[in-house]
């Protein structure tokens, strides 16, 4: 299949590589100029989009994505496929999905979870939005470069998807870290409380799949000096855009909205941009109750 990959950049590069390695011809446009090996760079985002039956985008927010998708959508032809692999507000993803249907354009919003390791390693999860048609196109393509796929729904959807979970996500982390600092303060054991709370009630994947404890449980970037897996300012941007989301939507989220008030601290006052999200532990050790 002939495609197109517009943003090669942490994310984009080894996704677009990994298409290349399952034998398509991928043509890609990055603002740096650069791509993987194997990827033919086009001069414009435009000229990386003609011809191509799927267009793949990973972009850093909501407003790239409107303008690269203004630019790209005039150069594809009818039924062709505009896929956005990136994590931006779900008022973007359903703008750009009426701008294409209007060219006759199909579109599918397609987060991804599982970070510059997944992407690498092919093991990426994609949740999509979109019509049924475009993801029977394109799901043979995100099984070359992911595990697992789920079709959440209309256009929107799979950026809702994401934005719910990596809410979650943020909440658990941090009250993983709370009750970790508070063990250690109490004089429990981090391993015992790991080996409790890992098979009781409290289980959950920030405890026993990615424990931001050092030393405990399966490896994680806590043994590596909290270098990212996800960094913790892509958390907070996540997490705002779920803020976003709920004002939008008029819905009640008092945890989200005070997990991205913990985070945009971490990340913006307390030195936590470059660090992994789980390194929200040591800046609870550290505290007191008062601070």
């Amino acid at each position: 299949m002939t495609l197109a990959f517009i943003g090669l950049g942490n994310m984009g590069g080894p996704m677009a590589a990994n298409l290349v390695r399952a034998g398509h011809a991928v043509t890609g446009y990055d603002v740096t100029g650069r791509g993987p090996e194997g990827v033919t760079l086009a001069s414009s985002a435009e000229q990386a989009a003609r011809g191509a039956r799927v267009v793949f985008t990973m972009l850093p927010d909501g407003p790239i994505l409107r303008q690269v998708a203004a630019q790209v959508i005039p150069a594809m032809a009818p039924g062709a496929v505009l896929c956005d692999c990136s994590t931006v507000d779900v008022t973007s993803a359903r703008a750009v999905a009426e701008q294409a249907a209007a060219a006759g354009v199909l579109a599918l919003d397609a987060p991804v979870s599982g970070g510059v390791g997944g992407a690498a390693a092919g093991t990426l999860t994609f949740m999509v939005g979109g019509p049924a048609a475009a993801f029977a196109l394109v799901e043979p393509l995100f099984a070359v470069m992911g595990r697992r796929t789920v079709h959440c729904g209309d256009a929107g959807a799979g950026q809702a998807a994401k934005i719910c979970n990596n809410m979650i996500l943020g909440a658990t982390m941090i009250a993983t870290c709370e009750a970790i600092a508070l063990a250690d303060k109490l004089g429990l054991d981090r391993a015992r409380l790991y080996d409790v709370v890992s098979t009781s009630s409290g289980q959950s994947w920030s405890m026993t799949a990615y424990c931001p404890a050092p030393g405990v449980g399966p490896a994680s970037p806590a043994d590596n000096g909290y270098r990212p897996g996800f960094a913790a300012e892509l958390m907070l941007k996540d997490l705002r855009l779920s803020q976003m989301a709920a004002e939008a939507a008029d819905a009640d989220t008092p945890m989200g909205r005070l997990a991205t008030e913990l985070y945009r601290r971490f990340v913006e006052d307390e030195g936590g941009r470059g660090q992994d999200f789980s390194a929200m532990l040591p800046r609870f050790a550290a505290r007191s109750r008062g601070d």
